[in-house]
């Protein structure tokens, strides 16, 4: 691209009966010319299709994506589309943050989403991490991504049979073809977490089914990681029946050499504890330990479902209803 600004469509997902979405104040505010803007919001029951059907709809050379909630920062659009200067970069995306007024629990789960311990590299979806960098999924978030149009139609758009996870399957896609994914902490949405712990593990279970999903239909290398928490909640089950064996034979050692991995991940807990006291605060970083545990187990559990789950037929029975309102800026 040349270094005049790029046309963009905005497209934002929203459910049939909802309002306007809390996106639409924040893109109003975006620093880009409102004449280079396009606002589609797609509404629908399914997120895949409602973005799918707005991709073939939409107008301009760039795609930014938000999630109804999504309130990019001002500086948010310019400085993506300064990085689609290269040809061969496909897209870019940042972190969604949690605002700083949002209620204590929530502050938890953020606390949780941007450590290493609980999240490893995809902390950066949460968190701004380094530098702008080239990069992969495992650190771009569909609630926060731009992406060029052209190469979207020309790989079909989202997988449709995917969700969650259907950003993710499209990128590493589009780095086997050899165009590059870049990364700025810089390009920031502030979003609020799941408002309740129950929510809050309903969407691990969905994370963690979801890269199942991803895995069985897509495999790479880069789900590797993703095996942890599975695996982990196997050891958990391993660990209680071996114990249980172990003391019903008064073999007290055997008790305490299975139960070193556990004192090591509890050991682990802390320091990741303390490395997030430093910018989190040491109360709130404590009150989010057990938080981890919670995340690895639900996530894991997750995991094992979407490895044994039937991901959505592509062409359902019923076609998705989707509405596309083409919104004034």
């Amino acid at each position: 691209m040349s270094n005049r600004l790029p046309t963009v469509t905005i497209i934002v997902p929203a459910r049939p009966d909802a309002g306007q979405p809390l996106a639409t104040q924040a893109i109003r505010k975006l620093d880009y010319p409102a004449s280079q803007l396009e606002l589609i919001v797609a509404r629908g029951k399914q997120p895949a299709v409602q973005r799918n059907t707005a991709i073939k709809a939409a107008r301009g050379e760039l795609l930014y994506f938000l999630d109804d909630d999504s309130r990019p920062a001002s500086d948010a659009l310019r400085r993506a589309a300064g990085h689609f200067a290269k040809p061969e970069v496909k897209m870019a995306g940042g972190p969604n943050v949690c605002p700083e007024d949002a209620p204590w629990i929530e502050q938890l789960f953020a606390v949780v989403l941007s450590s290493w311990l609980a999240f490893g590299p995809s902390r950066a979806r949460y968190t701004a991490v380094g530098t702008a960098r080239e990069s992969s999924e495992k650190e771009l978030i569909l609630c926060n991504l731009i992406a060029r149009r052209d190469t979207l139609l020309e790989l079909g758009g989202f997988d449709e049979s995917l969700y969650p996870n259907e950003e993710n399957a499209l990128m590493d896609e589009i780095q086997k073809r050899g165009g590059k994914l870049i990364y700025d902490p810089e390009i920031v949405v502030e979003r609020r977490p799941r408002p309740t712990l129950r929510a809050f593990m309903r969407m691990l279970l969905n994370y963690g089914r979801g890269r199942a999903e991803q895995f069985r239909l897509h495999p790479t290398w880069g789900s590797a990681l993703n095996f942890v928490p599975p695996l982990f909640c196997l050891y958990l089950i391993l660990l209680v029946i071996a114990c249980a064996v172990a003391l019903a034979r008064e073999l007290k050692p055997a008790v305490v050499l299975a139960s070193l991995p556990s004192v090591a991940y509890l050991i682990a807990l802390l320091f990741d504890a303390l490395r997030s006291a430093a910018t989190r605060g040491l109360a709130r970083s404590l009150a989010a330990v057990p938080l981890v545990i919670v995340t690895h187990v639900f996530y894991g559990l997750g995991f094992w479902k979407g490895l044994f789950t039937r991901p959505a037929r592509k062409a359902a029975a019923q076609p998705v209803e989707v509405v596309l309102e083409h919104v004034t800026l």
